[in-house]
């Protein structure tokens, strides 16, 4: 019996950069035959240029899906992955190969999809859930569990455009999980939610899994994917660079991507979420005096410094940094608030800010990610998940020894007394 569930072979999908829509109008026409009279006057390279600019979103990608196969997909903004998700979820057609899907296909690719935000909570769930080919009856029947997966009975008969971004996700992934599909598709949106509801999703993609039904699984945090994943790939540039087991793929993709992120300058494909009225342009790790490093001590003083434009005025914006492991794990976060400072408000220009410290973190290499959202509603202006990488190295003689606390992430000095008689 074939268990193939998922088999792509040599697929492409070519884009041209402001192409227009495919349906064409009598005002297109009459317009389309305007501006070619017009450029038949125009000479020179910068015409020929505007009819140039093509890119290839994937390009050669060939895989097969076994049933009940949890694979992971990753590489870092624009390599492809969401691309991939979409063809597979029929939302766009390939320019050249197939993709075939063999069962129901669920997909949660992006916030928001299929979620309209004049509809309350409760309308919403059956009216996604229509989208997504649930039925009424089964809806209803799953009702309850889907609201109590989101976590959001209180709210749910009020509209979802007062909803936060980790509500919309909370209640978008819950739909999504419940469907009774063969097949899940699963983007980074579950990023912008809290630890607690990321480790209760990765639970239920692990039960799902368990049920037989296939997951692909596309995300940045490398610890969920080898926690859930059995096999990954590699995509580049639209190209599937590296595929085999989950261990022997991440530690390609770090050995590759880690060596990028020791300059510090944030480039436009390291941004996952980004709006078009904030920037966060570039970090920095300087000791006191004030210079750059990349190698820090256990409790050594250490500036954070954050450089970031403001391309359009705003108002109450709270600034994070976040120290993660290689693997993506969360070790510790700060934000500019946390201690009593007002949320940030600015005018267009060009800022800086900075967090002081003592490391806390133990030998090993870590990523910096850092973030921006408003504190009213929780919009997401900026976040960079892997901004800058750094190494922790054997601290002094006269700390703790090293070799003794080697297994822990953090190193947090304490006082023990002397023991004594209880009672």
């Amino acid at each position: 019996m074939n268990d193939t569930v998922i088999r792509v072979e040599n697929l492409g999908k070519l884009y041209r950069i402001g192409e227009i829509m495919p349906y064409r109008h009598l005002r297109d026409v009459i317009t389309n035959a305007f501006t070619n009279f017009f450029r038949s006057f125009t000479k020179g390279p910068t015409r020929q240029a505007s009819y140039s600019k093509y890119f290839w979103a994937l390009r050669n990608v060939s895989f097969e899906v076994k049933k009940g196969e949890v694979i992971g997909i990753i590489g870092r903004n624009g390599a492809g992955k969401t691309t991939l998700l979409k063809i597979l979820s029929r939302i766009t057609t390939p320019t050249e190969g197939y993709a075939q899907v063999r069962g129901h296909v669920s997909s949660l690719l992006e916030i928001g999809i299929g979620f309209h935000p004049e509809l309350t909570g409760r309308e919403n769930i059956y009216f996604n859930g229509a989208i997504l080919g649930m039925k009424k009856q089964e809806i209803e029947r799953k009702f309850d569990e889907i609201v109590a997966f989101a976590e959001i009975e209180r709210f749910i008969d009020t509209p979802v455009k007062h909803y936060s971004v980790g509500m919309y996700v909370r209640l978008a992934f819950s739909v999504a999980a419940y469907l009774e599909s063969e097949v899940l598709l699963v983007d980074e949106v579950l990023a912008v939610g809290d630890i607690g509801f990321q480790r209760k999703c990765l639970g239920k993609m692990d039960h799902i899994a368990g049920q037989g039904r296939t997951v692909l699984f596309v995300s940045h945090n490398m610890s969920a994917i080898k926690e859930l994943c059995s096999t990954a790939m590699i995509l580049d540039q639209g190209e599937k660079i590296h595929a085999g087991s989950v261990d022997e793929v991440v530690n390609c993709y770090l050995d590759s991507s880690l060596k990028k992120l020791y300059t510090g300058e944030i480039t436009p494909d390291m941004h996952s979420f980004a709006s078009e009225d904030f920037s966060i342009d570039r970090v920095a790790i300087k000791n006191e005096a004030g210079q750059s490093i990349s190698h820090v001590k256990i409790n050594e003083p250490l500036v954070i410094t954050l450089k970031f434009s403001v391309k359009h005025p705003v108002q109450n914006v709270r600034i994070g940094v976040g120290f993660n492991t290689a693997l993506g794990v969360r070790v510790v976060s700060f934000h500019h608030t946390d201690q009593g400072l007002p949320p940030f408000s600015g005018d267009v220009g060009v800022y800086e800010i900075d967090l002081r410290i003592r490391n806390p973190l133990m030998p090993n290499t870590y990523v910096l990610s850092v973030g921006a959202q408003s504190t009213l509603g929780g919009m997401v202006l900026d976040y960079v998940p892997e901004a800058l990488r750094f190494e922790v190295v054997e601290f002094s003689a006269d700390d703790y020894v090293y070799h003794k606390y080697k297994e822990a992430l953090v190193h947090i000095k304490g006082e023990w007394t002397e023991a004594r008689r209880a009672g």
